[in-house]
């Protein structure tokens, strides 16, 4: 029997998914596959200790990049919105370096470098071009009904972005740092 869970995580927030995907798991539950921006579906399993990992390509990834993960005992078992999602037996598990995707701290820095390029930038990009003017042209305009409506809905936006940003900023830059330092 399949059951739905309600999880926001941001871009930002890959670690912490990774973790709250293995407790699921380790209570029976196992991730089929998600619905953006905020729906896990899972399917009940024996309980079991599994670690789970992302992988962010956006659609770069080919044939001999899947096969690597392979070779290494990953299981690819779904992709959102540029994610790649991998699994493994914890019990499979021999070394340290066994429950990781990457060989090594400029890999992770790497694949921060191409979130903040693929999905960092572009969001920034429509924020300055589409959200703020927007918004300043709508608080700014006439206050009958459309544009009460219209100044509530480009503030919320405005609020919604510079969170995203702000954290996902702070985040991911917090990130590339402890990688850098190990």
């Amino acid at each position: 029997m399949n059951k739905t869970k309600l999880r926001f995580f941001t871009i930002a927030d890959y670690e912490e998914e990774e973790i709250w995907l293995r407790e699921q798991h380790k209570n029976g539950l196992r991730l089929i596959r998600m619905i953006p921006p905020c729906f896990f579906i899972f399917e009940e399993c024996t309980p079991e200790d599994v670690v789970y990992r992302l992988d962010y390509k956006n659609g770069s990834q080919n044939r001999d990049y899947m096969q690597m993960f392979c070779d290494y005992g990953w299981e690819y078992f779904a992709h959102c919105v540029g994610w790649m999602y991998f699994r493994k037996p914890a019990s499979e598990i021999q070394v340290e370096n066994d429950g990781e995707i990457f060989s090594d701290e400029q890999s992770k820095i790497d694949m921060i470098q191409y979130v903040i390029k693929t999905r960092m930038l572009p969001v920034f990009v429509v924020f300055l071009c589409c959200v703020f003017p927007n918004w300043l042209k709508a608080v700014s305009g006439k206050l009958d009904v459309m544009g009460i409506f219209f100044g509530s809905f480009f503030s919320v936006l405005m609020v919604l972005y510079l969170y995203l940003l702000i954290h996902c900023g702070r985040k991911l830059r917090k990130l590339k740092n402890k990688y850098m330092r190990q």
